[in-house]
């Protein structure tokens, strides 16, 4: 049985092993830093979608009915303006008003954390700032998009943010939207600022994350919902989920499961998910089909999302509606899994 430990930094894929009764074995990336991290952050993250009325604006009923919602059933984080809070037009006292709103909320029960990263480097200090004046916990940096800086820009940038406020720090890769991917030295690089202590991993490339995860300070969070399995799997400390804005006990049940070390449970969970993950990832943007599916299940009034954004069309909901199937709407709007696994 092998056992994996931040004592072995080159790993990959072929360092799994499984015992007689098909349990994963131990995996413990540096333990500090899960352990911070989840302090800081919490586990079971969602991005949440951003709430609005018919009429495009901010719609606090919805919003508090959606808080509700995912405090209910396991989230013990909350993304706020993240790419699903549809974040590049979402204005800043807007910003400051959902995370006043989401912090009051939470207050106890779970982490804001804020997603206040641009291609701007003195208005993302500034919305950093304002994070943390409207209770935010933590911050969410995603790399510089569009002006495609170098690798020595990028960790200006994200040190200038870091260094702005007193709030622990999460990064952001996604380089499928940003056009520029945060390589593994930049983030060894910016791990050793004392409050970077996590990245949002949404590039995919799971031997770079696993070996990062086992030879510096970060902790790494998944950000891909068809990967969740195999990331909590190889270390990652947490998810931060679209999918979770509809089905946060599912995420739950698979961390409960890893921590169990049993994967026969967690394989099934993830299969459990994975109809409607393909359903609101693979074919239209995530914030379109988080919002049709939350409206759908009346936790929000409206599926409104703001341009360059449309709504789906209804033939385009047929599949999401199928595997919303999988979950049943109870009194009030809340939704709870309809076939444990």
């Amino acid at each position: 049985m092998l056992i994996i430990s931040d004592k072995n930094p080159s790993l990959d894929l072929s360092c799994f092993s499984l015992d007689d009764s098909h349990m994963i074995t131990e995996i413990t990336p540096t333990d500090s830093a899960h352990h911070r991290a989840s302090q800081a952050f919490g586990r079971n993250l969602v991005a949440l979608v951003s709430p609005m009325q018919s009429d495009g604006t901010l719609c606090r009923v919805s919003l508090q009915r959606l808080v509700t919602h995912l405090l209910d059933h396991g989230c013990d984080g909350l993304v706020v303006n993240g790419t699903t809070g549809e974040s590049p037009t979402i204005t800043d006292d807007e910003l400051g008003a959902l995370i006043g709103e989401v912090a009051t909320q939470a207050a106890g029960r779970a982490r804001v954390i804020a997603g206040v990263g641009t291609y701007d480097t003195a208005h993302t200090l500034r919305r950093a700032q304002l994070a943390e004046s409207a209770g935010a916990d933590g911050l969410l940096l995603v790399a510089p998009y569009y002006s495609k800086p170098t690798q020595k820009g990028m960790i200006a940038h994200l040190t200038a943010a870091a260094e702005a406020t007193t709030l622990p720090v999460m990064l952001y890769d996604i380089p499928g939207r940003t056009g520029a991917a945060l390589d593994a030295e930049t983030l060894r690089t910016l791990a050793h600022h004392p409050r970077i202590l996590a990245v949002k991993d949404a590039k995919g490339n799971l031997n770079e994350a696993m070996t990062l995860m086992h030879s510096s300070p970060l902790a790494y969070y998944c950000g891909i919902d068809e990967l969740n399995l195999p990331y909590l799997a190889c270390g990652a400390s947490g998810l931060v989920s679209v999918v979770g804005n509809v089905v946060p006990q599912l995420n739950r049940a698979l961390l409960e499961a890893i921590d169990a070390s049993d994967l026969p449970a967690a394989r099934r969970t993830h299969a459990e998910t994975l109809p409607l993950t393909h359903a609101m990832m693979g074919l239209l943007p995530g914030t379109v089909t988080a919002k049709a599916a939350l409206a759908h299940l009346g936790i929000l009034t409206s599926a409104t999302v703001r341009a360059p954004l449309v709504e789906a069309d209804p033939e385009e909901l047929i599949t999401l509606h199928a595997a919303l199937g999988g979950v049943a709407p109870t009194q009030g709007g809340e939704i709870t899994n309809a076939h444990p696994a």
